[in-house]
């Protein structure tokens, strides 16, 4: 679908320079990007000039300037020569040599000088000659070999320097190389053709086999060409007295293949750099073609030359030329250039350049691949193509998809929107009048102008019911020739919507016309013209009623023709970019360029440097990557353009394409996009970053019709409908479902809402919220906040009801759409839309069965009669029944029998039989069956429910209370079985339930006892006491438990101890004066400090010996970690030598086949390799848990010793804070009991304990929130993770990486009565 379209054009003529000396042969110097030409030798003048050429861009024009590098006489060395001739110019870049084979056989070095002058200091060598004389010569594409053909028919390969390498002799046996076997693929002769006697025939033998005629056009010739990677050269020569024929030799000089013979076959010959191909001519009768032959020299295709209309090519010497991409085939004949160029395997002539002579030569660009020069005998000619597609406009409603491809004299046209016709065929085909050069669409679409070399034809875009129709011509103008003497060269065409044809062309110097024409009589009005200077093409403008036209200079500059002076436009390119587009964002212009070497531009910004197409429609800049993907870029200001990454799978702005695809056209009407392959064929996607977009356009036109559309045949989720714009979506919900029309598209709609607003999710806006229209986002934020409270399926289907429920007519159509709005809410209706149904049983019986067979279709059929049942509407649940796939037997005696019960017993029944245990329960109680009703509440556990109902009822009420207390000390809930009891004056059973209850209510239990009638004994108090007593000093509960000594068995005997086993000296001491037992401080209160001081200073002691041993222990590992993480995590295993050096301590994500640090701890033997799959299937749980037995034990020497130590030391600083207060009581006592020296020797002991803690905690918790592991493994959600007994290694790691809160501890508060 690409055309070659002319970006630079220029021509030099020799006759005021040189004295009308004949340009001999051309050459390109890439370095400097100049020309070398030679001038003679001639028969008049034996002379040979070399000469530079070299073009100067400047702001307001290219200039060619010609320089003379050296002279020197060149006589022929053979006297049966008479002229000498050029065969092969070649100049060497990186040492400023050039290369010239003579026919005579002289090689001739030219040494230039590095000075800006070329004539200085320049040295003129013949390095060689060949005294056969030479027919041909060529350099290998690496500049390393040169191969040359003489007259004694032999093939010399020399060096760089000229060294011989290989001397081949071409003879008549040569011909036996190569013994060719055709099998006839795809000739008529291998196809079936029936049973007759035709298909009998062998169809390796075909029925004319060519003998090798030689083309009465032959000049003898010899030619050479090497293919692309200088492995082989071809050479085309005749092989006298039997045919021509191609020789194909290595690099080595030795003899590959010869071509099979062809009748016509001349001396042009050119290998497709690529390989596959060598491309030569075939003269026959009645046309010429070019043929294609394999590296086996066996036929490989061909295709037919177009004539001139005025005359035949029975005449014309041919030669041919691959450029450097092997993309474009050049044919020069006698007075053109042909540039041809191949798809879907067909071939295209793209562009014809009259030359009024013949070509002596014509030289491709070794590096820029669609630049060329051509040399006729007194003219030189530089031109520079681009492929580049001619697409219409791209901005709705116009984007009719319309593609115009050049083929000579034929444009080929496909609009895509109208029908997608795969190249090479097209929809419509016109036809110019001469071979066409360009092709341009104005920016609406209004009007197409096709250049072709003698005019410009105008065609009117016609559209019929949306469909475009074949375009018809409204005007052609020709070419005014300004010189007679000079051809006008048509290059670039732009057609304006005020009907203005603009064209940039090349007579004497480049210019651009601008013909104004009249579409309703066809009428051109006079030219106008203006100096082009350097501007090299027309720039292509996306706003559609523009009438503005924009050029590019060389320098990158954009220019405004339609007023004809030469002013810059308000922006500008960084430099000459072939491909560019200007965009106007309200006001806001933005002009994107992208260069030959994939840097997309906007304005001066940088945005790709791999970028191979691009497209711009009103909402995006859609690119394609050397990285084989396509992006979307949202259309913003130059600043905030934004690239997506290269993430196809989490942005929809990103999209993986086939290798090579290049963007053809869009369709944003159509949300599609059409891509051509390298190949030739076209696909057409429908992104879904497009289709989004055009999703919400719609939506913001209120067309939900059409979005709806898109969405079922885009499979795009149909929430967007409403999550786009919520409060526009419920204020015309009418007009969506009047849009919708069919009640299968709103039932679709309706069960596919769900409660996630798919804006933030699946189709988050991918613009960022600065460019987003502030208006817009606090609509929908306030639209969301609105429906926070309530769910947004529930919000939507209740406003499909109300709209559908007030209409006056409810066909069926309508009330399936009620029935659906219900069933689809979260949780589903069922019973509202089963109402419905029941409404229509008593209107139309059988609408009702329609409206069942829908709404069971939509729902389980069991649920719906279970719902059905619990409406008490016994004809509906036997209609939903009977959609069912129930045996009738099954439901049918069940339904009679609730037919004969009365109503509430009938209640009863169903609500019994769904199980709505609390609702049957209410309807006996109605029924005043209390018996029954108290029997079904301890059946189904409805206490609560019961007491409930029977609130106002108290004999009941107590009958329901007395059942729930028993239930309750059955299910040991002894605490409020106790409560319930005693609630009803059941105090024995009270006593009983806070008895059982535990230690913790035993204040209760002593009330209930005290409370019961008859009362306890004394003893039997005392006792019960006594046990009470026990349970609270086993619970450490001191205090209640001396309470209890005191109050009810009055035994200070055993309260003063229980008060000193809890540190409440001051109480026990308290208590000894309080009753007059003095004696008790020294027999009681002094023991219990005794015996606290014992077990306090052990404590204490036990405490400093284990921060002692742990806390260096901890540094130790962690300093071992540091120096040599593999050796501590990995230790001592055969084959470690190999392991990488860059092993983390830290829990890796990378999954390997090699040795890991999770290997020595899961029972894997030294060396072994498994796949990921085998490691994981072996992680048992069984292994998990012994691992976490290992863990938990903390053994020296394992990985896990560290966890367990700082763990230990976390639980010992937690103790110590603990027992402070205690402490701190019995220093106190202590002292008041005079005990002085033991309470400063335990309060220095406590003293340096917590001292001890302080220092661990700032030495084994101090780096732990300073590690990042954690942080890094929470960047990757998705990230391997170890299983079974590798996973407790990992949490382990894992836990030692993680920020752990250091345990707290304060200072104690010491006495200052001890001096302390």
């Amino acid at each position: 679908m690409r055309n070659l379209r002319n970006i630079r054009y220029n021509a030099w003529t020799s006759s005021t320079d040189l004295n009308e000396d004949a340009i001999t042969s051309a050459c390109w110097d890439p370095a400097k990007d100049e020309v070398l030409c030679t001038f003679g030798p001639s028969e008049q003048d034996g002379h040979i000039r070399l000469v530079r050429i070299s073009e100067h861009v400047r702001a307001s024009s290219i200039d060619i300037e010609c320089q003379d590098v050296a002279s020197w006489d060149a006589p022929s060395p053979n006297p049966d020569l008479a002229v000498d001739k050029v065969l092969n110019l070649h100049h060497f870049s990186d040492t400023l040599k050039t290369c010239l084979v003579l026919e005579g056989g002289d090689i001739v070095v030219v040494q230039e000088s590095e000075g800006l002058n070329p004539q200085d200091g320049v040295h003129i060598e013949i390095v060689g000659s060949i005294d056969e004389g030479i027919t041909a010569a060529s350099w290998s594409p690496d500049e390393e070999l040169l191969a040359i053909t003489t007259k004694a028919n032999t093939v010399v390969f020399m060096s760089r320097n000229f060294d011989g390498i290989a001397d081949m002799t071409m003879t008549a046996d040569d011909l036996k190389a190569s013994k060719h076997v055709s099998v006839g693929w795809g000739k008529k002769e291998t196809q079936f053709q029936g049973r007759g006697a035709k298909a009998l025939r062998d169809p390796t033998i075909p029925e004319k086999v060519d003998q090798g005629v030689l083309s009465p056009q032959d000049d003898g010739s010899t030619i050479i060409s090497w293919r692309g990677d200088g492995a082989y050269v071809a050479i085309n020569s005749i092989e006298a007295g039997v045919r021509r024929v191609i020789r194909v030799y290595s690099r080595d000089g030795v003899l590959e293949s010869v071509s099979e013979p062809v009748d016509g076959m001349e001396c042009a010959l050119s290998w497709r750099p690529a390989g596959n191909l060598m491309a030569s001519i075939q003269r026959l009768e009645d046309r010429v073609d070019v043929i294609f032959f394999e590296r086996n020299g066996l036929r490989h295709g061909q295709f037919s030359l177009r004539a001139p209309e005025d005359r035949s090519l029975a005449k014309d010497q041919i030669r041919l030329e691959w450029n450097s991409e092997s993309t474009v085939l050049a044919v020069t004949l006698d007075d053109r250039i042909q540039l041809w160029t191949m798809g879907n395997y067909h071939w295209y002539l793209k562009q014809e350049i009259f030359t009024q002579k013949r070509p002596l030569s014509l030289t491709w660009h070794p590096e820029k691949s669609l630049r060329f020069v051509s040399a006729s005998s007194g003219k030189l000619l530089l031109a520079e193509y681009i492929f580049e597609i001619s697409r219409g406009s791209l901005t709705p409603p116009y984007d009719y998809g319309a593609v115009a491809v050049i083929d000579g004299k034929t444009l080929k046209l496909t609009p895509f929107r109208t029908a997608n016709i795969p190249p090479p065929m097209a929809l419509f085909e016109l036809q110019a009048s001469s071979p066409i050069a360009d092709v341009a669409f104005s920016p609406a679409n209004t009007f197409m102008a096709v250049l072709h070399q003698f005019g410009v034809d105008v065609y009117e875009w016609k559209v019929k019911e949306q469909r475009s129709v074949i375009p018809s011509l409204v005007g052609t103008v020709a070419h005014a020739k300004d010189n007679p003497d000079e051809d006008y060269v048509p290059l670039q065409v732009a057609v304006t919507e005020n009907s203005v044809v603009h064209c940039l062309g090349f007579e004497t110097g480049p210019d651009i016309r601008s013909y104004p024409f009249d579409k309703s009589t066809g009428e051109f009005s006079s030219n106008s013209s203006i100096y082009a200077g350097s501007m090299f093409g027309f720039v292509r403008l996306t706003q559609a009623g523009s009438t503005e036209v924009l050029v590019q200079d060389c320098l990158g500059r954009l220019h405004g023709v339609v007023n004809q002076q030469d002013e810059l436009y308000s922006i500008r390119l960084p430099a000459q970019l072939p491909w560019s587009e200007v965009i106007d964002l309200a006001g806001n212009v933005v002009a994107i360029g992208l260069s030959r070497n994939g840097h997309l531009y906007a304005n001066s910004r940088l945005l790709l440097k791999n970028c191979t197409s691009f497209l711009v429609t009103p909402a995006h800049l859609i690119v394609t990557t050397t990285n084989h993907l396509i992006k979307f870029i949202h259309l913003v200001d130059v600043d905030n353009l934004e690239v997506p990454p290269d993430d196809p799978e989490n942005d929809e702005r990103c999209r993986n394409i086939e290798r090579g695809a290049r963007l053809v056209t869009a369709m944003p009407t159509n949300m599609s996009l059409v891509l051509q392959m390298p190949r030739g064929n076209l696909e057409t996607i429908y992104p879904r970053a497009m289709v989004v977009a055009g999703i919400r356009q719609l939506i913001d036109a209120k067309e939900y019709g059409k979005a709806f559309s898109y969405c079922r045949t885009q499979r795009v989720d149909m929430n967007i409908l409403y999550d786009h714009r919520p409060e526009q979506f419920l204020a015309n919900v009418g007009l969506f479902l009047d849009q919708l029309k069919d009640a299968s598209y709103i039932d679709l709609f309706l069960s596919s809402l769900r409660n996630e607003d798919v804006t933030q999710t699946m189709y988050r806006d991918t613009r960022s919220l600065k460019n987003q229209e502030l208006p817009e986002v606090a609509s929908s934020g306030g639209a969301a906040a609105g429906i926070e409270s309530s769910s947004k399926v529930n919000t939507i289907c209740d406003a499909v009801l109300s709209h559908l429920q007030s209409r006056k007519t409810k066909d069926h159509d309508t009330l399936q759409n009620i029935i659906t709005a219900n069933v689809c809410k979260i949780p589903p209706a069922y019973e509202d839309g089963l109402l419905v149904v029941a409404t229509l049983m008593q209107e139309d019986e059988q609408l009702a069965e329609k409206a069942v067979e829908h709404i069971c279709f939509l729902a389980d059929v069991n649920t719906l009669y279970d719902e059905a049942l619990g409406l008490y509407h016994l004809d509906l649940a036997l209609l939903v029944a009977q959609q069912s796939q129930r045996d009738p037997r099954e439901y049918l005696p069940f339904i009679q029998n609730l037919h004969q019960l009365p109503d509430l017993r009938r209640k009863f029944a169903i609500d019994d039989h769904l199980g709505r245990h609390e609702k049957a329960l209410a309807h006996l109680q109605s029924l005043q069956a209390h018996k029954e009703a108290q029997d079904y509440t301890v059946k189904h556990a409805l206490y609560a429910s019961a007491l409930k109902l029977y609130r106002y009822d108290q004999p009941n009420l107590t009958i329901l209370t007395g059942l729930y207390a028993k239930y309750l000390e059955s299910k040991s809930r002894f605490r409020e079985a106790g409560l319930t009891h005693e609630s009803l004056h059941d105090y024995t059973a009270a006593t009983r339930c806070y008895r059982a209850a535990g230690a913790s209510c035993w204040r209760e239990c002593l009330f209930t006892a005290q409370q019961q009638s008859p009362p306890l004994t004394s003893d039997a108090l005392s006792d019960l006491a006594a046990t009470l007593a026990e349970a609270l000093y086993e619970a450490k509960d001191y205090a209640s438990a001396a309470a209890i000594h005191i109050d009810y068995l009055n035994s200070l005997e055993n309260a003063i101890p229980c008060l000193c086993k809890g540190s409440l000296f001051a109480d026990a001491m308290r208590l000894a004066a309080q009753r007059g037992r003095p004696e008790l401080l020294e027999t009681a209160v002094d023991s219990g400090l005794a015996d606290a001081l014992s077990s306090s200073t052990e404590f204490f002691a036990d405490c400093k010996a284990q921060l002692r041993a742990q806390v260096p222990r901890i540094l130790e590992l962690r300093r071992k970690a540091a120096e040599d993480p593999l050796g501590f995590y990995e230790g001592e295993r055969a084959g470690a030598g190999d392991l990488p050096d860059d092993v983390s301590v830290a829990a890796s994500s990378r999954i390997s086949t090699s040795a890991s640090l999770f290997t020595r701890y899961t029972g894997k033997g030294a060396g072994s390799v498994r796949t990921v799959g085998t490691g994981v299937s072996r992680a048992t749980s069984k292994n998990r848990k012994r691992e976490e037995k290992k863990r938990a034990r903390g053994r020296k020497g394992t990985v896990y010793e560290e966890e367990y130590l700082v763990n230990s030391v976390r639980r010992l600083v937690e103790r110590v804070e603990g027992t402070k207060s205690d402490t701190e009581r019995l220093v106190f006592g202590l002292v008041r009991r005079g005990m002085h020296e033991r309470a400063r020797a335990l309060e220095s002991l406590a003293a340096e304990v917590v001292e001890a803690c302080k220092t661990a905690v700032k030495e084994v918790f101090a780096g732990a929130g300073e590690k990042k592991a954690v942080e890094e493994k929470e960047e990757g959600d998705g990230e391997w993770r170890p299983m079974g007994a590798d996973a407790v290694l990992y949490e382990n790691l894992e836990a030692a990486w993680r920020k752990q809160e250091p345990p707290k501890i304060t200072g104690l508060e010491r006495l200052s009565l001890l001096g302390s």
